[in-house]
């Protein structure tokens, strides 16, 4: 059976008191809308229609995409007069109506509403509520039938004592949809075009109009102000840290853990409090990641060992190797397996062959560091020239030592060594020591200035 997903997303959002439009606010640094958008991809519709007003241009420039049309309802008249704007788009057997500011839809939730839908049925998602005020009511017959959606300022007393909420997430036949929004009045307080009111007309042209109850309210909740952006996203961060616990992850404490993107884990990982995995991270079996570390677009091989206040990015870890305290893998940074990277180092666009160490407070940019070479603290690769970037290549079982300066382009090869304390500005043959330092001078007699 064919798909067609409508999302709504023409909302100004006026109580974020922001420019930014409401859907492209973000939950864990994705906009809301955008998580929808995920979600829909995931049900393999025939097309996406996302239904765009207030800042529209912002919201096409920050999400437009080959598989999204974008729909404009340039007069925000209510739900059924922005559905109505897709219309022309539609012509699926099942149009599934979401919304840009309910990001923590479930793709599941909506596999089973859209198995409720036929010719003779539509599928209603509601959700149980403590506190039902400002939600459509759903109201049943005796036998507990479907029979109307009743906003909350058109409910009389008797209705707003029903707790069970319309979520405005509907699934209904394509060749229906037409007929019943062609239908719809404004008559009511808010004087706007709802969608809802086509539960009633399904009813009243013999339609069985079927339910699906989202698990919880956060799942449906939509983010109307900044309070409400915020319980978002501490519950999607609190859905991530169960869903990793689940596949084998420790966290330390799941209320100091933060996913923003795509993650993929393997079993005993270990996280320390205050983590923030960004972007697309790869965590294999047996990484250890300490507190207030921040990885992002890396991958970390079995066994790697990530120690507390280090920043990852486009970085790569390979198994058994360590990196940090304090240490910074910046994008094209690759560890080979048991490399060793240690406190307040800094690496960029580098690669550090097996069991290579740079232990202390050094810089190595443009870089191929051969297995077991040996970092002295202090060394940098001088490697911009201050229009264009050279590399450093060194061979295996090099010692750098303490405080050099390697001045790309300039290659030292196998088991080199360098004093420390020198200026490297041309290449170093295999098993040579280079030494690039002025001559000492010891000056007897010399008397230390006093204070006056």
């Amino acid at each position: 059976m064919s798909l067609d997903i409508v999302i709504l997303a023409a909302g100004q959002g006026t109580r974020m008191r922001s420019a930014l439009p409401k859907v492209l606010h973000p939950v864990a640094d994705k906009p809301m809308l955008g998580h929808v958008i995920d979600t829909a991809r995931s049900l393999q519709p025939s097309s996406i229609q996302v239904v765009i007003g207030h800042g529209a241009d912002k919201v096409r420039e920050r999400l437009d995409a080959d598989d999204l049309n974008f729909v404009i309802q340039a007069e925000q008249l209510g739900t059924g007069h922005a559905v109505a704007q897709a219309l022309p788009q539609l012509s699926a057997d099942t149009v599934l109506i979401l919304y840009g500011d309910v990001p923590l839809i479930e793709a599941a939730t909506l596999q089973r509403l859209l198995a409720l839908v036929s010719d003779d049925q539509l599928g209603l998602l509601t959700v149980e509520l403590a506190d039902p005020t400002g939600y459509g009511r759903i109201v049943r017959d005796a036998s507990g039938v479907v029979q109307a959606i009743v906003e909350h300022k058109d409910a009389s007393e008797a209705q707003r004592q029903i707790r069970e909420g319309n979520t405005g997430i509907l699934a209904v036949p394509g060749k229906r949809l037409a007929d019943w929004l062609g239908r719809l009045s404004n008559s009511n307080a808010q004087g706007e075009y709802y969608l809802t009111d086509v539960i009633a007309m399904a009813v009243a042209d013999g339609l069985t109009v079927a339910t699906e109850r989202a698990a919880d309210e956060m799942e449906v909740l939509g983010a109307n102000d900044r309070i409400q952006l915020s319980q978002l996203e501490c519950h999607y961060q609190q859905r991530m840290a169960r869903r990793l616990m689940a596949q084998g992850v420790t966290l330390r404490d799941p209320h100091r853990f933060d996913v923003r993107g795509d993650v993929s884990v393997g079993r005993d990982v270990t996280i320390d409090i205050n983590v923030i995995l960004e972007g697309k991270v790869v965590i294999e079996d047996d990484v250890q990641i300490g507190p207030n570390c921040v990885i992002k677009d890396s991958v970390l091989r079995k066994g790697a060992i990530v120690k507390a206040n280090s920043h990852l990015d486009g970085a790569e870890m390979g198994e058994g190797a360590d990196c940090g305290p304090f240490a910074r893998l910046r994008p094209g940074t690759k560890l080979g397996a048991k490399a060793h990277v240690g406190n307040f180092v800094e690496l960029k666009n580098a690669v550090l062959g097996e069991g290579a160490k740079a232990g202390h407070l050094s810089y190595l940019g443009d870089a191929e560091i051969g297995a077991r070479t040996n970092i002295g603290a202090g060394t940098i690769t001088c490697n911009y020239d201050g229009a264009n970037k050279w590399r450093t290549v060194m061979g295996e079982d090099v010692f750098i030592g303490s405080n050099s300066a390697l001045v790309a382009p300039v290659n030292l090869g196998d088991r080199a060594t360098t004093g420390a304390g020198s200026v490297v500005t041309s290449d170093v043959p295999a098993d040579t020591l280079a030494v690039g330092r002025a001559k000492q001078r010891n000056i007897e007699g010399w008397k230390r200035p006093s204070k006056k």
